[in-house]
């Protein structure tokens, strides 16, 4: 009688002892992994795509919640620990972005966070744009060739093209930076039509830009000015020309004659003009040295 009684009493003690070792048992959950089914992150538009939510261990059953910038966007329970597939459609810009997602089971504080994943929308190159700082130019020198898609998924690939006929090594650019090449102009062949095309990674996805040539750049000669006869005439083998402006007497038997250099400022894309000074004879020799009066 007196064991039956301590039997008694002991019961809710074991009981309990039990429960608590049942419990023990239990597993917390592992940090879930967040991935793409089919690898790539990538999508274009009305794509369809799948996310697998999955912890290693962890007891179940596991309630599995997929999160878009902390909104949830679906819930899936778990019996065991195989993989919750989430479905999604990419039906605009902001379907892409930043994914998450939650395991959770009946262990109190068992709330696990996956990483985060981000989706790019695929993008088709926009036409590019081909220019140059200079629309002219001479033999021997080097110009340079600007190509840019403003819109696009990166890398893009430039290819510079002479009367179709490609020019240099295609240029990937990782950055939304223009594609820079220089070219020399040798000869007045290398005066024609210029494009550029870009692509992508995506198929069938290739833009060809505008055309654009260079000319030849030609000197600046100012009309000529003098009494009853027009000529050009260059300055020490130099690219100056000459302009006679005006004649005034100064003896019977010399007068001064008055003379404007002018000279190309390439880089300001201007002229320039001197005043010189020539003492001629009537007779037509010419007496006395060229000089500035400067």
């Amino acid at each position: 009688m007196f064991l039956f009684t301590l039997l008694l009493f002991s019961y809710p003690q074991i009981s309990q002892q039990i429960q608590n070792a049942t419990a023990d048992c239990r597993e917390i959950l592992s940090n879930p992994k967040l991935t793409p089914l089919h690898g790539t992150l990538e999508v274009g538009m009305n794509q369809n795509v799948s996310l697998s939510c999955h912890s290693d261990s962890g007891s179940p059953p596991v309630r599995y919640t997929l999160f878009k910038h902390s909104q949830k966007v679906s819930a899936l329970n778990k019996t065991d620990l195989t993989p919750a597939l989430f479905n999604l459609t990419i039906n605009s810009a902001s379907d892409v972005g930043e994914y998450k997602c939650k395991a959770e089971n009946e262990i109190s504080n068992g709330e696990k966070y996956s990483r985060s994943l981000n989706f790019t929308l695929k993008e088709p190159v926009s036409k590019p744009m081909l220019s140059s700082p200079n629309s002219q130019a001479k033999e021997g020198q080097n110009v340079t060739l600007s190509c840019l898609s403003e819109k696009g998924s990166l890398p893009i690939t430039y290819t510079f093209f002479k009367d179709r006929q490609s020019i240099q090594a295609p240029v990937k650019m990782q950055k939304r930076e223009a594609a820079v090449i220089s070219v020399l102009i040798k000869s007045s062949s290398d005066f024609g039509m210029y494009k550029c095309k870009a692509e992508n990674r995506l198929r069938n996805n290739t833009k060809y830009s505008n055309s654009f040539n260079f000319t030849l750049a030609e000197k600046f000669t100012p009309p000529w000015f003098s009494t009853g006869h027009t000529s050009t005439e260059k300055v020490e083998e130099s690219e100056d020309y000459v302009t006679y402006a005006e004649i005034e007497p100064v003896q019977p038997e010399e007068e001064y004659v008055n003379l404007s250099v002018i000279r190309r400022d390439e880089q300001e894309n201007r002229a320039c003009a001197t005043i010189y000074t020539k003492v001629l004879i009537r007779d037509g020799a010419q007496a006395g040295p060229l000089h500035s009066p400067e």
